[in-house]
């Protein structure tokens, strides 16, 4: 009897243990689906669905402050799928969504540890997973795709958050450069760093419950949540990958999913 093989497409997801990146993952959950989370926490419940939906999930759990050593464990991993003639996926696609947000107060207050942390994670990640990325598949004779989740706040500055508004902001503009990079290739992957929208997320939580006098636009995040204008993570992971499945990503490497 001849048994037909599902072909599989792959998607690489970072910060997949909770909020958007956890929704975008159970979404991701497909038959035809094989999801690499990269996070510093395993999520049984997400194993366990991923059982019940037929879909193929691996999870490391790894810190992406250590980016350096996590991309030379993505691209030795993506190799040995070539080596052992594995590669045969319709598509393999890395969403950067992984984040963090230090402490709230203006830049003369923060620690300097907590600045790294934010920069390695939010920025220096990012292009180490995506170089790492690009460079093991460039030969795949399929499409790929480097989704980047940005922010509004790497488009607008905004006081106390000279970390993550910095991240961001490298982020987009890091992406624009690889548009170019990719754009000079026979088979270039198509980027894009997209602003998923307002959030109500454990971030948020962090905004509004910040001291006003480190954080001027505190009262803004809690009006947003009072009145009612966040997403949730579930209808943001939907919109983020409906932008990501469109024919025409890419095609502005720096969006937003309110465009």
């Amino acid at each position: 009897m001849m048994v037909f093989m599902t072909q599989q497409h792959l998607i690489i997801l970072t910060g997949a243990s909770r909020g958007m990146g956890l929704a975008m993952a159970e979404q991701l959950l497909q038959p035809d689906h094989t999801l690499l989370c990269i996070s510093r926490h395993a999520n049984p419940a997400l194993a366990k669905r991923a059982q019940a939906k037929g879909a193929t999930l691996i999870q490391w759990t790894e810190d992406l402050a250590q980016g350096a050593a996590v991309s030379r464990q993505l691209e030795a991993w993506l190799r040995a799928q070539a080596a052992a003639g594995l590669n045969g996926f319709a598509s393999a696609t890395l969403i950067n969504n992984a984040g963090v947000i230090p402490r709230i107060t203006p830049l003369s207050q923060s620690d300097a540890d907590d600045l790294a942390q934010a920069l390695r994670v939010g920025l220096e990640a990012p292009m180490q997973l995506s170089a790492a990325f690009l460079r093991a598949t460039e030969n795949w004779p399929v499409t790929r795709k480097v989704l980047n989740i940005s922010s509004g706040l790497g488009r607008r500055a905004m006081a106390s958050q000279a970390a993550y508004c910095a991240a961001k902001a490298g982020m987009d503009h890091f992406t624009r450069c690889l548009a170019l990079d990719e754009a000079l290739k026979p088979n270039g992957a198509k980027v894009c760093a997209l602003a998923p929208g307002v959030i109500d997320t454990d971030m948020q939580v962090q905004l509004r419950s910040a001291d006003d006098a480190l954080f001027p636009d505190r009262q803004g995040f809690a009006g947003l949540h009072q009145g009612g204008q966040l997403s949730s993570p579930a209808d943001a992971a939907k919109n983020v990958l409906a932008v990501l499945a469109r024919a025409d990503f890419g095609q502005h490497p720096v969006a937003d999913v309110r465009d």
